[in-house]
């Protein structure tokens, strides 16, 4: 079946992952536990060599760096000061500047507004302004809608106007691959959006795909359910048992979903996520059709435009704060918010909402952290554009120095845990790992292009010592990501040397199609 990079799943369990306790990782407790025995100093370079000297990195790009957090002593380094692709380590960046520019409490406002109100009748347009927060759902808008009405309005006289000015108008970061461009992890970056489901994949719609009686069309249903994005629906249903064919592809700057091929006769629905071409019309179709169900009639259309000084406030709603939205950020490596929050540090800084206010401001920030500008190199902030370059080193320092921060246990937290199936703990490290010393002990950010694969984050040795771990690889032979590799490099940091040798991912096999985040492909 040809549906390609999906993604979608459940955030139920968000807000109670978010408030575990984080393991004891705090500079005040470095300072008050014992100082334990090191384990066998002198068998870890030998061990790290020999994982690293596996034949599909022959000629690659390989930076390696491990540090001791009490002491700061380098314990193991390769080329940890060479530049390359870092992929979704990338978002390590963009969140500590996140939660330091905007602040752990920063949330995202969409408000209702309208420049004139008399008795039950707006007299003008209704303007929906949004502030570029991605966790706006149908049910968010409903209840906006239910808001307005419970104001006593049932008839606007003007337009609905979507305000999506608190941000520029370029939609996709520098560096994007336009060939990714229907795919939920390469969605448009609006200040007014909506999300189908709860890993907050803004700026896409859900398209399922149901088969009828063998030989007849199958069906097709938009979530939500919006007039903005047309379906042509050429695919068929096949005889019960044959293999599913299906194609559901979005043609550049358009906003037709195309399904092609057939699908199985009995078979199950298939669902998946396409992107919408200008995020904005698409929240305020779904925002008016909510109007129309709770009494409040639009007479005009559905337009783009600013909401003017002075209007009046008729509802509101703001997102969780920034330290709760870290989790899924992180945890499911979420393109989307991290390009918003570029986005809105540039807003808050530079009284411009675009890449480029907001990447230098956190370039600025990252050289304060010991990030070296000469060898950093952003040019989005979510990692998935190829002309990003930072080092394993620069990595390190990041990590070491977000410690002392008030907002580190939200940031530590909402990193990845190793082995753990919760996929809003263990997000893109749930399926990896597992029954090893590493499982439940590294807490780390993965990253994933073709010929990219990068880990880094924390792990505790098997003294109790506390160590921060990057290693970054590019270019690599063999097609699909080396992500054994990865794992036996963290396994033999969290084990000791007997770890050394065990095998705790097997090798995939080589990928005809990209190498992309396992939380985009609906594979952990």
């Amino acid at each position: 079946m040809m549906l390609r990079r999906s993604a979608g799943g459940a955030l139920a369990t968000l807000v109670a992952s978010a408030v575990v306790a984080v393991t004891a990782f705090a500079s005040s407790a470095d300072s008050t536990v014992a100082e334990p025995t090191a384990a066998r100093a002198g068998d870890l370079k030998a061990d790290l060599d020999a994982i690293l000297a596996d034949e599909r990195l022959k000629g690659a790009g390989v930076g390696a760096l491990v540090r001791d957090v009490r002491t700061g002593e380098v314990r193991y380094e390769r080329d940890a000061a060479a530049p390359l692709m870092p992929a979704s380590n990338q978002k390590l960046h963009t969140s500590a500047a996140a939660l330091a520019l905007l602040g752990p409490g920063y949330r995202f406002r969409t408000g209702v507004y309208a420049s004139k109100k008399a008795g039950s009748t707006i007299k003008g347009d209704l303007y929906l302004k949004g502030t570029g927060d991605a966790t706006m759902r149908a049910a968010d808008y409903d209840r906006l809608a239910a808001r307005v009405a419970g104001r006593g309005v049932t008839r606007v006289t003007g337009d609905l106007v979507a305000d999506d000015a608190w941000f520029d108008s370029q939609r996709t970061a520098p560096g994007w691959e336009p060939g990714d461009f229907p795919y939920a992890y390469a969605a448009q970056i609006s200040a007014l959006t909506i999300s189908p489901d709860d890993r907050f994949n803004a700026g896409s719609v859900k398209v399922t795909v149901a088969p009828g009686a063998a030989g007849r069309p199958v069906t097709v249903a938009l979530d939500p359910p919006t007039g903005v994005v047309k379906v042509d629906n050429r695919a068929t249903t096949g005889a019960a048992g044959s293999p599913s064919t299906l194609t559901v592809d979005r043609p550049a700057g358009a906003n037709t979903i195309v399904v092609t091929g057939s699908h199985p006769s009995g078979g199950a629905p298939a669902e998946l996520l396409r992107t919408v071409e200008e995020p904005a019309l698409y929240a305020a179709d779904v925002f008016r059709d909510a109007l129309r169900r709770h009494g409040v009639s639009v007479a005009g259309t559905t337009s783009r435009g600013r909401t003017p000084r002075g209007a009046a406030a008729l509802a509101a709603r703001d997102s969780m704060p920034l330290s709760q939205l870290t989790a899924p950020f992180l945890k499911l490596s979420n393109n989307v918010i991290a390009e918003i929050l570029v986005k809105a540090i540039g807003r808050k800084a530079k009284g411009e909402g675009s890449w480029r206010a907001g990447l230098p401001v956190i370039e600025k920030y990252l050289a304060g952290q010991g990030v070296s500008p000469a060898r950093t190199d952003l040019t989005d902030g979510s990692g998935l554009s190829r002309s990003n370059r930072t080092t394993p080193r620069d990595i390190a320092a990041l990590l070491a120095n977000a410690r002392s921060k008030d907002w580190f246990p939200a940031w530590h937290r909402a990193l990845p845990v190793a082995g753990d199936p919760d996929p809003m703990v263990g997000g893109t490290l749930a399926k990896r790992m597992a029954g090893t010393p590493a499982a439940g002990n590294v807490r780390a950010k993965t990253g994933t292009l073709t010929g990219v694969t990068a880990l880094s984050g924390y792990v505790r040795d098997p003294s109790g010592r506390r160590l921060i771990f990057s290693l970054v690889l590019n270019g690599y032979s063999g097609g699909a990501a080396p992500k054994d590799i990865e794992d036996r490099f963290a396994v033999r940091l969290a084990g000791g040397p007997e770890a050394a040798e065990r095998t705790v991912t097997p090798r995939r096999a080589p990928s005809s199609g990209p190498e992309l985040e396992c939380s985009w492909t609906m594979t952990c």
